[in-house]
C-alpha cells in the first residue's frame, strides 16, 4: 500500500465520526460535487517581505497534504513577484523562494497577509505603497483562475480593486477600510464569491484551505485532512451560489 493510499485509508477511518456541524453549514449545499480528474490542481502561494508566518504556512501545508486524499495531483508552490529570492517573514523567518510570478500557470492564487499593524515595516502596507504587487494581482485575473486571500492579504486585493463590489472578508482590524474601499463585507469566516475567495484573521488560513480543498477536490479529501490535522473547520462559509 503506497503512502497516499495509507494516509487516505487512515484518515477516512479516523474521520468517520467527524462532522463539520454548524461551522460549515454552507458547505453541505455547495461542496458536494465530485472532484475533477485529469490535470493537476496548480496552487501558487504569494510571498513578500513581512508576510505572516502562519498566513503562508497553513494554506501551503493543507493544500500540499491534500494530494494524499485525492486521485488528482496537487502542485503547490511559493512564488514571489520579483522572481527567485529569499524573503524575510514578519517574525524573522527566512525562506528561499525558487519560483517567480506566473499566475497564468495557476488554478489557485493564494495571497497571505502580514505586517498590517506596523505601517512603516515590511508587509502589506509596504507592498501597497510600492504598488507592484497590487498591479500584478489586478492583471492576473482571468477565466479559470481563483484568487484567494486571507487575513490582511485581502487588503492587497482591495488595493488592486479586486474586491470592489464583491462579497469578501478580512482581519477584524481591517474590515472598516475594506468596506470604505468598496468591498461588500460579509460576517463569515470564509467568503466564496466564485473566482474570489477570502477569509478572516490569521488562523483562518486553515479554514480557507480546507474550504478550497472541499470545493476543488471533494468532501472526502477535506474530511481526511481534518482527521490528519486533528482540526475541524471553524466558522461559517458564505457562498454566492449553490454548486451542483
Amino acid at each position: 500500500m503506497n503512502r497516499r493510499t495509507l494516509l487516505r485509508t487512515t484518515a477516512v477511518l479516523g474521520a468517520a465520526g467527524l462532522t463539520t456541524g454548524a461551522s460549515l453549514e454552507a458547505a453541505t449545499a455547495t461542496g458536494t460535487s465530485s472532484p475533477r480528474r485529469g490535470d493537476p490542481l496548480r496552487v501558487q502561494v504569494v510571498l513578500f517581505d513581512g508576510v505572516e508566518e502562519l498566513d503562508l504556512a497553513a494554506p501551503y501545508e493543507v493544500l500540499s497534504a491534500s494530494d494524499h486524499f485525492t486521485d488528482r495531483d496537487v502542485e503547490v508552490q511559493y512564488v514571489t513577484l520579483d522572481g527567485r529570492r529569499t524573503i524575510t517573514a514578519a517574525f524573522g523567518t527566512t525562506l528561499r523562494v525558487d519560483r517567480g510570478w506566473a499566475p497564468e500557470k495557476a488554478d489557485l492564487l493564494v495571497v497571505p497577509g502580514g505586517g498590517y499593524a506596523r505601517k512603516e515595516a515590511p508587509g502589506v502596507w509596504a507592498e501597497i505603497r510600492r504598488g507592484a504587487l497590487p498591479r500584478a494581482l489586478a492583471e492576473a485575473r482571468r477565466p479559470g483562475l481563483t484568487i484567494a486571500a486571507l487575513c490582511t492579504g485581502v487588503m492587497l486585493l482591495s488595493a488592486a480593486g479586486v474586491t470592489r463590489g464583491r462579497p469578501c472578508t478580512t482581519h477584524h482590524k481591517a474590515r472598516d477600510l475594506l468596506q470604505e474601499q468598496g468591498g461588500v463585507l460579509k460576517n463569515a469566516r470564509v467568503v466564496d464569491d466564485g473566482d474570489l475567495v477570502t477569509a478572516g484573521g490569521v488562523t483562518s488560513g486553515l479554514d480557507l484551505a480546507l474550504w478550497l480543498v472541499r470545493r476543488e477536490l471533494g468532501v472526502d479529501a477535506a474530511l481526511g485532512l481534518e482527521a490528519m490535522l486533528e482540526y475541524e473547520a471553524r466558522g461559517t462559509v458564505w457562498t454566492s451560489a449553490t454548486r451542483s
